[in-house]
Parts: C-alpha cells; sequence; structure tokens
C-alpha cells in the first residue's frame, strides 16, 4: 500500500492544489494533504480552517486524508511512514526551489522520493497569493477556487474590512 504526501500551505485552496490531489490520487493508494503549520508567516486563513477547507473540497476522493504539521516534512514522513512526496509544478521558477528540497529532504530521508505533477496548463498561472490579491481588491475569485473556499475568502476579507 503506497502512501504520499502532498505538502503545503494551501492558503488559500486553488482549484490547483485540488487538481494536484486528484491526480496524485489516481496513483497512489493513500494520500495525506499535510497542512503546513509555519509561525513564521501569518496566514489568512488558520490552519483549521484550511484543513477543513481541504476536507470538504476534496471528500470526494477515495484515499485522500488531510492533516496539519509544524516541523519537517521529512518527520511527518516518518511518523507516517510515507513513501513518497508529491509536489505540483507550475513553471520553471518552482521547479529550482522544489528542487533543492526535494535535495534536502532526500539527504534527511533516503527512503521517499519526491515526485513532482506539472501542473494542468488550466491552472499553471494560479497561486495562492494571487488569489488572495484578487479576492482583497474585491474582484471575483469564483474560477480560482472552491465555493466553500471563496466564501471563506469573502467572510475573512469582509470581517478584516469591518476592523478598519
Amino acid at each position: 500500500m503506497t502512501l504520499a504526501l502532498c505538502p503545503g500551505s494551501f492558503d488559500p485552496p486553488t482549484n490547483g492544489h485540488v487538481d494536484i490531489v486528484e491526480r496524485a490520487a489516481r496513483h497512489f493508494d493513500r494520500v495525506i494533504v499535510a497542512v503546513l503549520r509555519n509561525p513564521d508567516k501569518k496566514p489568512l486563513l488558520e490552519v483549521e480552517e484550511r484543513v477543513k477547507l481541504l476536507e470538504a473540497v476534496l471528500g470526494h476522493v477515495p484515499g485522500v486524508e488531510v492533516d496539519s504539521f509544524e516541523g519537517l516534512l521529512v518527520d511527518l514522513a516518518k511518523r507516517r511512514a510515507a513513501d513518497v512526496i508529491v509536489k505540483g509544478l507550475r513553471s520553471t521558477s518552482d521547479m529550482g526551489y522544489e528542487l533543492q528540497m526535494a535535495h534536502i529532504n532526500a539527504s534527511l530521508l533516503p527512503e521517499a522520493d519526491t515526485l513532482f505533477i506539472a501542473a494542468s496548463p488550466r491552472w499553471s498561472f494560479l497561486s495562492s497569493s494571487m488569489v488572495k490579491e484578487v479576492a482583497r481588491y474585491g474582484g471575483d475569485v469564483s474560477g480560482f477556487v472552491p465555493p466553500p473556499v471563496a466564501a471563506a475568502l469573502a467572510r475573512h476579507l469582509t470581517a478584516d474590512a469591518d476592523k478598519v
């Protein structure tokens, strides 16, 4: 039984993230979507909300579980006995960073390989930061994120605007 980890910040989850997880799930028995809790960053959505949103938008995909973690990805991979780390790539600029991370992870945990899945052309331009930027300025993000995520963004950004 093969277990793959799909790690990321998912702040917010996008249609591109959903696409990568759906495609990974076709190749592995189980996929854990691992939401990074990074104490050095101030996310728009708290980790618990990102986990709930991912569970909602990935509930239709058999074998997918959503979890969160803090610290090194390889420590989570060891704890969960993951065989593979799956990363999505949108562009050549992603490749440089992701390859460096794959090499570091391989040196720390040689038994877990990193596999890259190229983003679907439809989503290759999409990033969580761009979605947040569009949403902050009142743009329509419904074509970029699943409906529950669009609703969460609207709630958060409306609440932030009310504080000003």
